[in-house]
Parts: C-alpha cells; structure tokens; sequence
C-alpha cells in the first residue's frame, strides 16, 4: 500500500469478518463447500460442453464461458480468503491485492455483458427458430465473447487506475475479505468524486444497460411462447429461459445493490454479506441451476458417464 508519503508499499491487512468472529469458522467452511462446487459444477459444463457434438451450439458455447468466468472469478477470491480466515495472518501483499482487484473486476463487468448476451441468443432461438443458425453464426458468437472480455478489461484498468491512485494517508486494513472497490475507496482519506462518477457511468454501461437490454429480450420471448402451441416446443422455451433468468435474477441483483448506490451509504457489514453471495454463492448455483433444470445437459452427463464405465470394463 502507499504510506503517507506515498513512496513506501507494503501489505494489506484483509479484516475480513473479524468483527464477527463467531462467525468465521462458519463462513470458512461455507465459503469451501461452494468453492468446491462452483470448481466440480462449472468443470464438468466446461468439459461436457466441450467434448458432446451434440452441444456444439451457440447457447453451450456461452454456457461454458459463463462456467469459465465464474471459476476464475471463484479461484481469484476464495483460496486467499481461506488462507486468511484458517491462519493467523490475514495479510496480503499490496501487488496481490492489485491482481485480486483487478481480476475480481474484470470477471464481473465481463459476466455481466456476457449475461445480456445469452439473453440475445435465447431470443434468436425463440423468436427466430428458422433462422437462429444463420443469426447466431459462430464468427458472430466469438466476436460477441470477445467483446465482453475486452470489456471487461478496459473497465477493470480504469477503476482500478482511479482507485489505486487514491491517497490513503497509512491505512492499509481493507474492511472486506478481499480487495474490493467499496473497501479501498472507504480506506482513501479524501473523497472523489469523479470515482463516483466514473463508477455510475460504468454501473450504467455494464449493469443497467444489460438489464434493460435482458427484459427487453425477455418480454419479447414471453410475447412468444404465449404463442407456441406445441407442449414441448413451449416447455423446452421456459426450461432454457428459466434457468437463465434465474441467474440473472442472482447475479444482478446483488450487483446492481452494491455498485450502483453511493459507495458511503452501504454499510461494511451490510456489504460483506451480499458480496459473500454475488463472489462465491452465486457462481456456485448458476451450474446446479442449469444442470438441473436441462435436459440437454444431464443427457450429456450421463452419456459420457456410460462410455466412462464401458471403457473400464474393457
């Protein structure tokens, strides 16, 4: 961190749930069974959708971005957090607290455009049954995911350039359990506004924007569906778009609450919580949500588990 001449680094000191120390053996323990399943549930997309020809569409190809993310997003959080709620020393150094900003940043803003996205490609699917391949061609597809990556990284340099560059006056203790932006600004001993700024400009690009672009979507595919009258077409429509509209309903929700209010009227304790839920619950959930809601999937699982056993009994 800088001291206050600003020309010394040092760690910081992530305090984590140190205010509620009843609480953190609890919160290891859950915080490693969901890191454990986000690493089993999203793997096994990411491998299930790689391997079966039969999920060589468009809307798997997202998936297993999506799978991709949310363990890069998992892995750049929980194993520091581990290690510093089962030790001793909750430190970490300032250029880990850096990549583990950066990253965590760059992850979400990534997701949260990668969201709208499949959201288009359920309403091509729906709406557009008889030209969805041509519409959802695999240039196109690549482009739209690389476009949500180098998004998300242009967004993650300049918050984390305005954010780092902030005086913080000798405090190094981040009130969070990793380095998070509504932490460090809090740590910073003058206010800024034009983070404030920047943050609402970017909150409106890669949050509101993608929100409204997802209902817009949405109401046209309920507009849809209402007129389907084959009873599988119909039910096959809501499985896909259920399973994603709840994880957008997760991810969203707690995202939009954190972010796009004023970065001082949350409260620490308040944050931890629901930052607890949008970094580690919810990358957890978003495979359990669309393995047990798709039958696509599960036919794929169980393939490749009846040619794993018959292999092994040659």
């Amino acid at each position: 961190m800088e001291m206050s001449n600003g020309s010394l680094q040092t760690d910081f000191i992530l305090l984590g749930f140190s205010d509620r120390p009843q609480l953190e053996p609890i919160i290891s323990v859950l915080a490693f069974i969901f890191y454990m399943v986000a690493l089993a549930g999203n793997s096994i997309i990411i491998i299930v959708s790689y391997l079966d020809p039969q999920l060589h569409t468009p809307m798997y190809f997202f998936l297993s971005n999506l799978s991709f993310l949310d363990l890069c997003y998992t892995t750049s959080i929980v194993p520091q957090m581990l290690v510093n709620l089962w030790g001793g020393n909750k430190s970490i150094t300032y250029g880990g607290c850096v990549l583990q900003f950066f990253f965590a940043l760059d992850f979400g803003a990534t997701e949260c455009l990668l969201l709208a996205v499949m959201a288009y490609d359920r309403y091509a699917a729906v709406c557009q049954p008889l030209h969805y391949t041509v519409i959802m061609h695999p240039q196109l597809c690549l482009r739209m995911v690389l476009t949500c990556w180098l998004g998300g990284i242009g967004s993650a340099i300049i918050l984390c350039s305005l954010t780092l560059n902030l005086p913080r006056c000798g405090h190094k203790e981040v009130d969070n359990f990793f380095c998070e932006m509504p932490a460090l600004i809090k740590m910073a001993c003058v206010y800024s506004k034009i983070i404030e700024y920047v943050v609402s400009a970017l909150g409106v690009v890669f949050l509101l924007v993608p929100v409204c672009l997802i209902l817009i979507s949405y109401g046209v595919i309920t507009r849809a569906v209402t007129r389907i009258k084959s009873a599988a077409r119909w039910k096959k429509a809501l499985n896909t778009c259920g399973s994603h509209l709840m994880v957008v309903t997760l991810f969203y929700g707690t995202v939009i609450y954190m972010y796009m209010k004023p970065q001082n009227t949350t409260s620490q304790g308040e944050g931890k919580f629901f930052t607890f839920f949008y970094t580690i619950v919810t990358p957890s959930l978003n495979p359990l949500i669309y393995t047990l809601r798709n039958k696509d999937v599960k036919s794929a699982v169980k393939r490749m588990l009846g040619i794993e056993m018959r292999l092994a009994k040659l």
